[in-house]
């Protein structure tokens, strides 16, 4: 009864924020007549007021962020056209992270780095979980490399959300609330609510370094076998 208890909580707190976000986004972006523009047009202007107007800001399908490549601040069409306050608060997270940028924060440098060599290691990874039955049966040695890097490229990506939660967490509260509240965009009732959007939006992120976590352990107990 204990383990299934701990099972549960186990689940509800990686799959929990998945849905608390989702909950929260939707509550909040209802067409808010009040405000004079759009996610797109919160971005835009915080730029220009930055000094920022080098970093653009465009329509994308692959999620909101900040394309640091292309120094670009991209965001789904419901956030770049909407007049919600849901648009308006992810706009302003991503301006956070062009501020990182420009400001060539060593954290956000090194997610970056981190990145890339993520998405290298995570691209021989499965050749080498391929290739580690063959091998240990002809080379333990080899077999167990194999193994090894692949292991390593889960610990590189554990790094990556590790390094990530901090941030998110700046780019969300050391920079897009305070633009926001310094700025006088908000009333105090929808600064309450950003608040709590930006916070369900960091959760997922733990949610994710704890999934990466637990996936690292189970192959790490596999290898010390």
């Amino acid at each position: 009864m204990i383990w299934l208890i701990l099972l549960v909580l186990l689940v509800a707190v990686l799959v929990g924020p998945w849905y608390w976000i989702q909950y929260v986004l939707r509550r909040h972006s209802g067409v808010r007549d009040d405000y004079p523009g759009t996610g797109g047009d919160m971005a835009r202007h915080l730029l220009d007021k930055l000094g920022l107007d080098q970093v653009g800001v465009e329509a994308t399908d692959a999620g909101d962020h900040y394309s640091r490549a292309a120094r670009c601040v991209r965001l789904t069409a419901d956030k770049l056209d909407g007049k919600s306050l849901t648009a308006v608060v992810i706009a302003a997270h991503e301006v956070g992270h062009a501020i990182q940028h420009a400001r060539g924060e060593a954290l956000f440098r090194a997610r970056g780095t981190l990145d890339v060599l993520a998405m290298l290691l995570n691209r021989i990874a499965p050749i080498a979980l391929l290739l580690a039955p063959v091998l240990v049966g002809l080379w333990p040695v080899a077999g167990r490399l194999s193994l090894l890097v692949a292991v390593g490229a889960m610990l590189v990506s554990t790094l990556v959300h590790l390094v990530t939660l901090p941030v998110e967490w700046d780019a969300s509260f050391g920079k897009a609330l305070p633009l926001l509240r310094d700025g006088g965009y908000l009333d105090e009732q929808d600064m309450r609510h950003a608040r709590t959007i930006l916070t369900a939006a960091a959760f997922t992120y733990v949610a994710a370094s704890l999934m990466s976590m637990l996936n690292v352990g189970r192959w790490l107990r596999l290898l010390r076998r």
